[in-house]
């Protein structure tokens, strides 16, 4: 489904009849596909609301710098759209900073949040990076970026057997559109908001793949500290795309965080 929100059109899916909504964000270079194990695990219990972020999937992919601010008033428009109130939001990598940023700019807007694999702060050393991907995307295109990305968002044990979800994944980066890619880039290599993290009044449960080596696990520690009341699971045996190197570990610690909140 299709909607228009903060000036560009969006795609979205829901999924399960009843329950508390849950809102899942993803990760650079993927789109709402890559939550299918999750959707599976929770559409029995919950609403479910997936979508494309913008310069993703079928999302529209505008040709200019995006900023977080920008991503977070187009979820916004599109939850106001569709009459969500109140959410429980799960975000891993860029989903995560979305979700960070929407809660900081507007207040007690979600039930819960779920940052999974994330960062509240982008290092200065790391810019260098973000600026040869760019480059190598806009000169090469997505493929050139597939072989890099995999080292890093998935183990080597993991990488060293033909699976279905390598080649899921590697097909959603080669599909990823260059401007948005690019326009995604800018916005995440800037964040920088752990000091705000304080003013976040909403249970925050954090997680992170133990060999992640995108946004490790001193990263969520980081977030962990600059939050009240926030608790941290490590998935063992996962690097950054938890979700889908240990999805049964990444269902239970999410599902049993939801189910806590939904009962109160």
């Amino acid at each position: 489904m299709r909607l228009l929100a903060n000036g560009i059109t969006l795609n979205y899916e829901v999924f399960g009849d009843s329950g508390p909504w849950v809102v899942l964000s993803h990760s650079l270079m993927c789109d709402l596909t890559m939550w299918g194990a999750q959707i599976d695990a929770l559409k029995n219990h919950f609403r479910v609301l997936a979508f494309d972020t913008r310069g993703h999937g079928a999302s529209e992919a505008p040709d200019a710098p995006y900023t977080l601010d920008q991503l977070a008033v187009d979820v916004k428009e599109l939850l106001d759209s569709l009459e969500i109130n109140s959410p429980h939001w799960v975000g891993l990598s860029m989903g995560g900073m979305i979700g960070m940023v929407y809660a900081i700019k507007f207040p007690n807007s979600f039930a819960s949040l779920t940052l999974c694999d994330t960062t509240s702060r982008m290092p200065l050393e790391v810019q260098p990076a973000w600026r040869e991907r760019i480059d190598i995307a806009k000169a090469e295109g997505m493929k050139a970026l597939v072989p890099g990305t995999m080292e890093r968002w998935f183990t080597g044990s993991f990488l060293s057997e033909p699976r279905p979800e390598l080649k899921f994944i590697s097909t959603l980066i080669e599909k990823t559109p260059v401007n948005g890619y690019v326009g995604c880039c800018h916005a995440i290599s800037q964040i920088n908001c752990t000091d705000r993290l304080g003013g976040i009044q909403v249970p925050i449960k954090i997680m992170v793949g133990d060999s992640d080596v995108g946004t490790p696990v001193s990263m969520s520690k980081e977030i962990q500290a600059a939050t009240h009341g926030s608790s941290l699971t490590i998935i063992e045996g996962a690097s950054h795309l938890s979700n889908v190197e240990q999805p049964q570990q990444f269902n239970k610690a999410l599902l049993d965080f939801l189910k806590e909140q939904s009962v109160r």
